[in-house]
């Protein structure tokens, strides 16, 4: 019996010696910090920090440069880039625009730039059609009714044109009425060559055909083209120039 008593008493004093022992490192010393606050120390002290390079530990706290600056020069190197090239194609497409207006006033300046003749087909249309009218009847004649012509002529002519064609029939007017003549011209075809705001240049082809019958009816036929320039006046186009490049009569 005693000796199951001593072996009690010892498990038990061994027991209170464990309990004493381990009290200390159970319980955080007074007004000290935690483990995981001495843990965060030495995280936080690069001189804790066991087995990182020396140069890792200067790189945070020296003058070398960090590691993250390279990549930043090399990003602005690839954004200068783009810049530079986007300011090289505006001044470009700059002196291409100012090239490109100059070229087109030229152009506008030009008198093909200025000629309605290519794009207003109602003008060209009522050109035509006067001009046709006005070379039919100024060169068209009747020694029965010689005054017909006089009143074509104050109608349809202008300017030179009046002498020219004086000049062209002045030997019709004078054998007329001897030789009983008929003079009939018809245009065949004509074509705008330009219409400049109230000028206008016609070229006109037609067929003529001189009957005489004072002794026995004779006729003579010819062709002739006629260059015409016409001005717009008082609401009509008239003949203002006349330039032949074969006629007859």
């Amino acid at each position: 019996m005693s000796t199951t008593r001593h072996l009690i008493n010892r498990q038990r004093r061994l027991a209170g010696a464990a309990s004493r022992a381990a009290a200390p490192t159970a319980a955080p010393p007074s007004g000290g910090a935690t483990p995981t606050d001495q843990d965060q120390d030495r995280e936080r002290s690069p001189a804790r920090s066991a087995g990182r390079p020396a140069a890792a530990v200067r790189g945070t706290t020296g003058s070398a440069e960090p590691e993250g600056e390279a990549p930043s020069r090399g990003a602005r190197a690839r954004r200068t880039g783009p810049l530079a090239v986007l300011a090289v194609l505006t001044v470009l497409l700059g002196g291409f625009a100012a090239f490109a207006a100059d070229r087109a006033a030229d152009l506008r300046d030009r008198p093909a730039a200025r000629n309605t003749a290519l794009t207003d087909i109602a003008r060209t249309s009522e050109v035509k059609g006067q001009v046709t009218t006005a070379v039919e009847a100024v060169f068209s004649y009747n020694f029965a009714d010689a005054a017909a012509l006089d009143q074509a002529t104050k109608r349809h002519l202008t300017g030179r044109a009046v002498q020219q064609h004086g000049e062209m029939l002045a030997a019709v007017v004078r054998e007329g009425p001897k030789q009983k003549l008929v003079l009939t011209t018809t245009v065949t075809g004509s074509g705008v060559e330009q219409i400049d705001e109230d000028r206008a240049r016609v070229l006109v082809y037609a067929d003529q055909s001189n009957t005489r019958t004072a002794t026995k009816e004779e006729t003579t036929y010819a062709a002739a083209m006629l260059a015409v320039d016409a001005v717009h006046k008082d609401g009509t186009w008239r003949i203002a120039g006349i330039d032949t490049f074969g006629s007859g009569s």
